[in-house]
């Protein structure tokens, strides 16, 4: 996976602890502010808010944008208390600096923006 420079500008899909784990560590280790869409295949709101991820990824190739199933890896979601979806959580060094829950495409779209002008250390 480290291997593909051109991976971090796409969503990864997380489907196991371990792959999350690894993506996690990865963003630790190399300083990549992390975007993590929590939702579920069946999930209506989750599901259309999937282009807008997808857009935000895109255009912020510096930033690591994933996404988390919750029946897939139920512990990761119950980890950072995801009781809602799409539940949205921008995080840097490990550490949850803002949350977003629900599918509203201009809000998640400015707090990323706003994480990312603050080099994701505090949001305003």
């Amino acid at each position: 996976m480290e291997k593909q420079k051109g991976n971090r500008s796409m969503v990864s899909k997380v489907e196991t602890k371990d792959q999350w784990e690894l993506l996690f560590n990865m963003a630790q280790n190399k300083a990549y502010p992390m975007v993590v869409h929590f939702g579920a295949t069946w999930c209506v709101p989750s599901v259309a808010m999937n282009p807008v991820f997808e857009e935000l990824a895109s255009t912020y190739s510096h930033v690591m944008f994933i996404f988390v199933d919750v029946d897939e890896v139920k512990e990761v979601a119950s980890k950072f208390e995801v009781k809602a979806m799409p539940t949205f959580i921008l995080m840097n060094d490990g550490v949850a600096i803002d949350k977003l829950v629900g599918a509203n495409p201009d809000e998640i779209k400015k707090r990323v923006e706003i994480f990312i002008q603050s080099d994701g250390t505090n949001i305003a």
